[in-house]
Order: C-alpha cells, then structure tokens, then sequence
C-alpha cells in the first residue's frame, strides 16, 4: 500500500479535517481515504438522460415483483396487534 505525504498543508484546512474525522468517528487518515474515494470515483454517474431510459426498466421490474408476491398469505390486523399490546 501506498504512502502519501502532504506538505505545507495550511493550518485552517488541517484544523477542518479534524472536525471532519472527528464528526464521523474516524481518524484523520481514514477520512482523508474516505475523501479521496468519493473525490476519485472511477465510476461516472449516469447523466439525467441515462436515468430516464432505465425509468421503463425499473417499472417493469416492479411490476413483476409485484406480481411475483404470495397472495394466500393471511396478514395479522395491525389494529388487533396495537389492542392486544396496550391490553398488557
């Protein structure tokens, strides 16, 4: 694994990534790591266009998801549960 040192790093930008590691409960260096990932993400994101041409797919799938649901299953009534739970 690679070592990366930085010099000249100013103190106000240092102090920020402090606060930064110590809001997310991690250390300096594995925020620094965390930044640089979601900085250099090798993955592009879909542009709008792209994500309106998958919409049609994305329903289609939940339709037969949908569709795929067992219907003989006899749900308990959510009301009876809350009664019976006070009831205690």
């Amino acid at each position: 694994m690679a070592t990366l040192y930085v010099r000249n790093l100013p103190d106000d930008l240092y102090a920020k990534l402090q606060e930064l590691a110590a809001s997310q409960h991690r250390s300096i260096n594995a925020q620094v790591i965390t930044l640089l990932e979601q900085v250099l993400e090798t993955e592009p994101q879909p542009t709008e266009e792209e994500r309106r041409k998958n919409v049609p797919k994305l329903l289609e799938e939940i339709r037969v998801r949908r569709e795929s649901r067992r219907t003989d299953v006899e749900w308990p009534d959510s009301t009876a549960m809350i009664r019976e739970d006070r009831d205690r």
